[in-house]
């Protein structure tokens, strides 16, 4: 939400436009200040976007408010307004980008119009090809780190490839879905042995993989990304031509490769410090196929002769049923953990029930499997417990217990009803925190009506941020909160006009209001009475 803030030191000025903007219903927040003083105070607190302000006011100035408010928040934008037509006031102001001056005498028309072109423009540079545009130094690199996150999301499960082709435009991967992928790993060291930071090594082997573009894009389309491990990761395919029939492309690319990954790493080792092995799989793979040749080669990697330094093996694809198996255990259980970090039960359902299947889908003897499994989601399940000290809510006798339950089915009915129970216990935890932090809120406006009740000040009380309060206030009474204030404060002012011996004005300083008319007007508007015309009513 965007935060506009009027400072005026006149009242009447700031009551008006405060009147008149919040008519428009424009999304703003909106905040007054009766002085530069009071306005530098609010922005010390809070971030502000738009800034509406006289520009010659008593103690601090406009311009010297405009100097402070480009300290705290840069992309503020200041619309100045004033009744003096004073050119070295004028100069000064249209001299500082994302500032408007204009005359008061021009009326609220122009001064709606620029508080929506401030609007329009804080929104336009909030998107992201704006921010995009402003660090094209850097797409490559982004691009790779996006290129690398996907490969991960590829690695965990079968893709239509109806999708994978639009996901390859999209993220300007230049492969063939529908053609089958070699796969290389390389290994990166450095010369000296010394121990790499995560900074560093992410650096060094985007390096490798931006030099090995340039020798491998001669006779191969290929897309170079980053595992987790750190390690390089190229996705490969022949490019149609050169000579070869289309049942030779994928041998000949298998020895081309060989003999451009020897080239690769004297190139790495001279110009980079850096050496790696390369294990390339001898065939292609459907991208079904993906995640079992990737754990295929991974593991063959680590049987390496001595220490690998440019070393280029190339393996074989039997023998990856196992692998696979393992890599889509493995990705699942992790799948749960997000879903569970996450709160979202129905997805953490789905993919337990996923496990379960692949797991009991045939009649082979599965147990290692089986049995790794069961304690990778029970451990991820006592994580929780501890964590958020459900000990005495959860009952965890059998958790860790596995022979405890007498079948196979049995035991992961058993994770199913641990895991419900936590949803349900998060979710109730969340309402009860929720509830408790909106009735602080509801007791504070009550016991201090007549002071500063601004959306700042109250997520003050909770430590939440303005936003969010303004969202968690709405979804648990069901009504704006400026809307609960004044209610309460209609509610308070009846109850004090009942009072004859308290003045208006005194009922009206005690709800916060500096003057008569300002509290007159805030009475009529929700009743459509003045207080004087209420007091009488009750007299009769």
């Amino acid at each position: 939400m965007i935060r506009l803030l009027i400072v005026d030191d006149e009242e009447i000025i700031t009551e008006g436009l405060f009147e008149v903007l919040k008519q428009l219903n424009l999304g703003l927040d909106l905040y007054k200040a009766y002085s530069g003083e009071e306005a530098l105070e609010l922005m010390n607190r809070t971030r502000v976007d738009i800034v509406l302000s006289d520009i010659r006011m008593p103690g601090m100035d406009g311009l010297e408010l405009m100097t402070n408010i480009r300290s705290h928040w840069p992309h503020c934008k200041i619309v100045f307004l004033t009744g003096y037509n004073d050119f070295d006031y004028i100069y000064q102001a249209i001299q500082t980008p994302g500032v408007r001056y204009l005359l008061k005498s021009e009326g609220y028309d122009k001064i709606i119009k620029a508080v929506t072109g401030a609007i329009t423009e804080l929104e336009n540079s909030l998107k992201f090809h704006n921010l995009v545009n402003q660090s094209r130094e850097k797409l490559t690199t982004l691009e790779t780190l996006a290129q690398g996150n996907y490969f991960r999301y590829l690695l965990q499960g079968e893709r239509a490839a109806e999708q994978l082709e639009r996901d390859f435009r999209h993220l300007g991967i230049a492969l063939d879905p529908t053609l089958p992928v070699l796969v290389a790993i390389g290994n990166l060291q450095r010369t000296n042995g010394m121990h790499q930071s995560y900074a560093e090594s992410q650096e060094y082997a985007l390096a490798v993989k931006f030099l090995a573009e340039s020798f491998l894009t001669e006779r191969t389309q290929s897309l170079g990304v980053i595992d987790r491990y750190g390690d390089l990761v190229w996705l490969i395919q022949p490019q149609p031509g050169h000579g070869m029939d289309a049942g030779d492309a994928y041998p000949r690319a298998v020895t081309f490769l060989e003999g451009q990954f020897e080239l690769i790493q004297q190139a790495s080792k001279d110009s980079l410090g850096l050496t790696f092995a390369i294990t390339l799989c001898a065939e292609p793979c459907e991208w079904n196929q993906l995640s079992a040749v990737y754990d295929r080669i991974r593991s063959q990697q680590h049987m390496r002769a001595g220490d690998g330094a440019l070393m280029v093996q190339t393996v074989n694809m039997e023998t990856i049923e196992t692998a696979a198996l393992s890599r889509s255990l493995r990705e699942k259980a992790e799948a749960l953990a997000v879903h569970l970090e996450g709160g979202r039960k129905e997805g953490f359902l789905v993919v337990l029930e996923e496990l379960a299947a692949l797991t009991f889908d045939d009649h082979r003897n599965r147990s290692p499997f089986l049995l790794e499994l069961y304690y990778t989601i029970a451990l991820l399940l006592l994580s929780y417990i501890n964590r958020w000290e459900l000990h005495d809510k959860v009952g965890t006798k059998g958790l860790m217990q596995r022979d405890m339950h007498a079948s196979w089915t049995e035991s992961f009915d058993y994770l199913k009803q641990i895991a419900e129970s936590l949803f349900e216990l998060r979710s109730c935890g969340e309402k009860n925190r929720a509830a408790a932090a909106i009735g602080k809120i509801r007791s504070f406006i009550e016991a201090h009506i007549g002071e500063d009740l601004s959306l700042v000040r109250l997520a003050g009380v909770i430590h939440f941020n303005p936003s969010y309060l303004s969202r968690l206030f709405k979804q648990e009474c069901g009504v704006n909160l400026s809307d609960y204030i004044d209610e309460v404060r209609m509610e308070k002012a009846k109850e004090l006009l009942k009072q004859d011996e308290l003045k208006i004005a005194e009922v009206g300083a005690r709800l916060g209001y500096e003057t008569h008319h300002s509290f007159t007007r805030f009475f009529k508007k929700l009743t459509g009475l003045t207080p004087l015309e209420y007091r009488e009513s009750l007299r009769k």
